[in-house]
């Protein structure tokens, strides 16, 4: 057979050397156009829901939370494995699809079942799902160092938070980033039991009373001097003192009894999650 195809290349040269070119420039051609990446996506075509139950202990989570979702999730179309992790105050689910599977495809379908179980969740919990990436997607690490000192933790994450991360976002292909360690600032209300029974209030009053003072109105608009003016009143909770003015009741003499007066107010750093070295 060797033989033969040797005595048929030789009595055809013509042909074999066109053949030989043809393949050369069809070599070149895919060499130029294959798409080629350093870092292969081989992970599995994966949805991740997250869900924040805050102050809740992972039990608690597991119970009311990732057991409702992870049931519900068995039911998707194309799902092979679904996995719940709980922790302290959160809720992770993992549904991991067939291969093959189009993510958007798999993404819509899990929103859909997502609706379907919202109303077993608890009151206030909503879950969410992740970002559109895959395993292999964490692309970049950075950190912010104040090296003059005049900046304290609460700043440098709240510089990442609302400047830094929004201007990250814009970059194309880019669809998540993620802020991981600082201090984020909250306000924290501690009440006084004593004073609360003492002024007959309840702690459902209290908060009922923080929820109405954080938000604004628009009051429509004002005809003066030939000038149309729009009424707006802004009352968003920025400051301490802002909270401890809100009023919670009116007494039977028609004295206010302000936050202050039964409970106390402090800028305290958030539960954001962050990295402790030993």
């Amino acid at each position: 057979m060797i033989e033969w195809i040797i005595r048929r290349s030789v009595a055809n040269r013509f042909l074999v050397m066109m053949a030989a070119l043809f393949l050369s420039i069809w070599g070149t051609w895919t060499i130029i156009h294959t798409p080629v990446d350093a870092l292969p996506d081989l992970s599995d075509v994966q949805v991740i829901v997250k869900t924040r139950y805050p102050g809740q202990a992972p039990q608690i989570v597991e119970n009311q939370v990732t057991w409702p979702l992870t049931t519900t999730m068995l039911s998707v179309p194309g799902a092979k494995t679904v996995r719940g992790f709980s922790q302290f105050g959160d809720s992770y689910v993992y549904v991991i699809f067939e291969d093959g599977t189009d993510p958007y495809w798999a993404r819509s379908r899990v929103l859909e079942y997502l609706n379907q179980v919202q109303g077993k969740l608890p009151a206030g919990v909503s879950a969410e799902m992740g970002p559109d990436a895959t395993g292999v997607g964490w692309v970049f690490e950075y950190a912010l160092v104040d090296r003059s000192g005049k900046h304290d933790l609460a700043e440098l994450r709240s510089l990442q938070d609302w400047f830094l991360k929004y201007e990250l976002k814009t970059i194309p292909n880019v669809s998540e980033v993620a802020s991981v360690g600082g201090v984020v600032k909250e306000y924290q209300i501690v009440v006084d039991p004593m004073k609360l029974t003492q002024y007959g209030i309840s702690l459902g009053e209290v908060k009922s009373a923080l929820d109405a003072s954080n938000q604004e109105a628009g009051g429509s608009s004002v005809e003066l001097a030939e000038a149309e003016y729009m009424v707006r009143a802004s009352g968003y909770l920025q400051t301490l003192d802002d909270f401890k003015n809100i009023v919670l009741k009116t007494g039977d003499n028609g004295v206010p009894v302000y936050l202050g007066d039964v409970a106390r107010g402090a800028d305290w750093p958030g539960d954001a999650p962050r990295y402790r070295r030993a």
